[in-house]
């Protein structure tokens, strides 16, 4: 388990792990503070973009060359997760979402993240923001998926479209 603080936030003493809610916690133990870390998990939003009849997946510039996922991004306080992937979708890739239809919920335990799936159709034209160096159009009867979230999110809807997708190997370890 890893301990994302070394000290409360709270009193600053030293955090301890304990039995709490069923699990270990990381938590501190000095009288009258009762901080626990939760470590929920975050949510995520993650489009399945459909363009030009195609589906975009795209490569993070922190990625090997060969791994490309849906557009995905975390959700700020307050915000819709419909609201959210479209806004992930436009600032990503400056492309008009068309409209947000939910997939699914999918859990990324690696990243301690819930995902929030959807299916984006869009128009305009591509262009990558700074957090992407690549893309690829991809059609419903050749996209892959990976075992892992967001490639159990692509593989459900492309169930639903009649598609049996055929699992990618090369992604262990992404979203």
């Amino acid at each position: 388990m890893s301990r994302p603080y070394r000290f409360c936030p709270q009193c600053g003493q030293n955090l301890q792990f304990i039995q709490t809610g069923g699990a270990q916690r990381n938590a501190c133990v000095a009288p009258g503070c009762g901080f626990v870390h939760w470590d929920n998990p975050v949510p995520v939003v993650a489009a399945i973009v459909e363009h030009e009849g195609r589906i975009v997946l795209a490569r993070n510039v922190a990625w090997p060359k060969d791994w490309y996922a849906l557009i995905t991004g975390f959700l700020e306080r307050g915000e819709d997760p419909a609201e959210g992937v479209m806004r992930e979708v436009k600032e990503e890739l400056d492309l008009e979402p068309q409209a947000a239809h939910f997939v699914g919920l999918y859990e990324f335990r690696r990243m301690n993240q819930l995902i929030i799936a959807y299916h984006v159709p869009a128009t305009g034209t591509i262009k990558l923001n700074e957090e992407l160096n690549d893309y690829r159009h991809e059609a419903f009867d050749e996209c892959r998926y990976w075992e892992a979230g967001t490639g159990y999110a692509l593989r459900d809807w492309l169930r639903t479209k009649g598609f049996d997708p055929q699992v990618v190997g090369w992604a262990r370890g992404a979203g």
